[in-house]
């Protein structure tokens, strides 16, 4: 029999943020078993569980919308930082993420090819290069956090060099991205006027995209910006606004998952019983590896939806207006989709993931995202066999959730 959202009985404490941050999963486990589809008060949304039921709903663009995907601020903003925080992009923009169909098929298209395998190998001796100078760099110290001095500068020079951003603005950009996450992720009242310096940094971040886009609008480049402007498939192209929405989205997700990534994939071999010394012998394969971290415990936890009409998702009655998050790290650890969820362990019998998600909005990066996690791993392998975690307590997460962020990860070489 199917339960009513109207009915509710009792609604579950799920606190990413608090309790539930650090370890979600045994919290989703035990609860998936018996309620697949449960109401999580402090997420204000109804959270999906099992794979099989996430990609029923990612796959019904009719009854489910991408409009409303990215978490809210639980605490009400001072009126000025909300308009602004409504307003960075331009008054009406709205990246692909966000948006449905039929529209989103015409962006969706020309952005696929700024990453097609071609392009993606057309560019893979760049990433190795930026790789090989950020291992250097980290070789010479004997410990250090893998996250500042590796993950995250390596996932945002990434990035930004295949979008064309100058060298003298990367820095900025991360600055950027971490005042978004302030005001998407604020969990409690916070100083008023730090808020505004959040939101004017938003305010200074589209207007670089813009200044950027019409930059290479007038004078291309052998860049994604100019390749979105000009050589779109067919002629098709987007136009100097809708590359501008798009260039802090591209920015962000970018760099954040693929940091978040690299952090839990080191992280989780550098405990294995196996250690490093596995991978740096070949007995798991570089590909094997970054599928599994992305499975055990996904950068992105989840994204959410919203029902437009009275929908049933498992076996829970939602009305129209309910609002979904579709949890893809559980869907990595669904017992009736692996036969070991909680257990870490690279082969190439690991099973699919959500990761990065699944349908119409399944993420455009894939391919780059994959090739990038890859040779990160390959070039810290070579140059850093020995690694091993730092003595000291296990490292955090961040409370940034639906992301999935370490604090820090120190190891020793």
């Amino acid at each position: 029999m199917s339960v009513d959202s109207g009915q509710l009985h009792e609604v579950r404490s799920f606190d990413p943020y608090g309790a539930h941050r650090d370890d979600p999963y045994s919290f989703l486990a035990d609860i998936g078993e018996t309620e697949p589809v449960f109401y999580a008060p402090l997420l204000g949304a109804w959270c999906v569980t099992r794979r099989e039921d996430m990609v029923a709903v990612l796959r019904d663009d009719r009854s489910f919308s991408a409009r409303d995907h990215n978490p809210r601020p639980a605490v009400a903003l001072p009126e000025d930082v909300s308009r602004m925080f409504r307003t960075w992009r331009g008054a009406d923009a709205v990246a692909v993420g966000s948006l449905d169909p039929p529209e989103h098929a015409r962006v969706r298209e020309v952005l696929n090819a700024g990453f097609t395998p071609a392009r993606v190998r057309a560019f893979e001796p760049t990433i190795r290069a930026i790789a090989t100078d950020l291992v250097e760099r980290a070789a010479v110290l004997t410990e250090f956090d893998f996250i500042s001095a590796f993950a995250v500068p390596y996932a945002l020079e990434v990035i930004c060099r295949r979008l064309g951003v100058p060298d003298e603005y990367v820095d900025r950009c991360r600055t950027w991205s971490e005042q978004r996450i302030e005001l998407m992720m604020s969990q409690r009242n916070a100083d008023p006027d730090r808020l505004r310096e959040y939101a004017r940094g938003l305010m200074d971040f589209g207007a670089f995209a813009r200044s950027l886009v019409q930059e290479r609008l007038a004078a291309p480049q052998d860049d994604l910006i100019s390749e979105l402007l000009h050589d779109g498939k067919e002629g098709r192209t987007l136009t100097a606004d809708e590359v501008s929405v798009q260039v802090p989205t591209l920015i962000f997700a970018g760099h954040m998952t693929c940091a978040e990534a690299l952090g839990t994939i080191l992280y989780q071999q550098l405990r294995s019983p196996g250690g490093w010394a596995e991978v740096v012998n070949g007995t798991i394969a570089t590909r094997d590896l970054v599928e599994e971290g992305l499975r055990f415990d996904s950068p992105l936890a989840g994204m959410y939806r919203t029902a437009v009409r009275d929908v049933v998702v498992g076996d829970v009655h939602l009305a129209a207006g309910s609002r979904l998050l579709l949890l893809y790290g559980a869907a990595g650890r669904d017992s009736r989709s692996h036969a070991c969820p909680a257990a870490f362990s690279p082969d190439s019998r690991s099973a699919t993931h959500l990761a990065f998600g699944h349908g119409i909005h399944f993420c455009l990066g894939a391919g780059f995202a994959r090739a990038e996690l890859e040779i990160a791993i390959q070039a810290i392998a070579t140059r850093m066999p020995g690694l091993t975690l730092a003595p000291g307590l296990a490292p955090h997460h961040r409370p940034v959730f639906p992301l999935r962020a370490l604090t820090e990860l120190r190891v020793r070489q």
